[in-house]
């Protein structure tokens, strides 16, 4: 049978059988996703919790009790790692100036420490700065991986993060969009530089 028989327009074009068929869902604007997507999938997350966003901030005010989930995933098994940017970075002071905001990047990623300093040590979540030769590849994409779903935030031009695209994905097999992403955050994580929660 040909493909027309097995599969009719009407239904190809609302079923994902092409390469997009990871794509969940594509947001203008990284603020335009609700919040209950972002607390389901952090909610969701068994495996593995990677946040590789350059500043990670606002999870503390987009997931309700978000302080309490690390601690109740990292009890449980849950691999919990945060990428940041470095706040005396070169890269991340001439993105302040790129974005000319009064909350500046560097405030943003302390305002992340500053949280994660407040949940002391803990086994199952690591905290690293991306290295100085990877950071401008990081502060222009932001990947958020929950297990086998992803938040993908690419930045674009002066705009901060909650201005920019965001692509909702699903992991269907190998070699996908979800791959090339997760590679391009391990990739980065790799190279990075431990930091621990509680230094200064």
């Amino acid at each position: 049978m040909d493909e027309e028989m097995l599969w009719p327009k009407a239904v190809r074009e609302r079923v994902k059988t092409g390469a997009d068929r990871e794509l969940v869902h594509s947001y203008p604007y990284r603020s335009a996703c609700p919040s209950t997507v972002w607390t389901g999938l952090v909610e969701g997350a068994g495996k593995d919790l990677f946040l590789a966003g350059y500043t990670d901030y606002f999870f503390w005010t987009q997931v309700p009790h978000f302080a309490d989930t690390i601690r109740r995933k990292a009890s449980a098994g849950c691999r919990v790692r945060f990428l940041l940017g470095d706040p005396e970075g070169e890269v991340t002071r001439r993105r302040e100036i790129v974005e000319d905001v009064a909350l500046s990047v560097s405030t943003r990623i302390r305002i992340t420490l500053e949280h994660l300093d407040r949940l002391g040590p803990m086994d199952g979540v690591e905290v690293r700065f991306s290295s100085p030769e990877d950071a401008v590849n990081h502060v222009s994409l932001s990947v958020f991986r929950f297990d086998d779903q992803m938040l993908v935030t690419p930045h674009l031009a002066r705009l901060v993060g909650h201005d920019s695209p965001l692509l909702h994905l699903r992991r269907q097999g190998g070699g996908g969009m979800f791959d090339r992403f997760a590679a391009h955050g391990e990739e980065l994580w790799e190279r990075a530089e431990p930091r621990s929660p509680r230094s200064a």
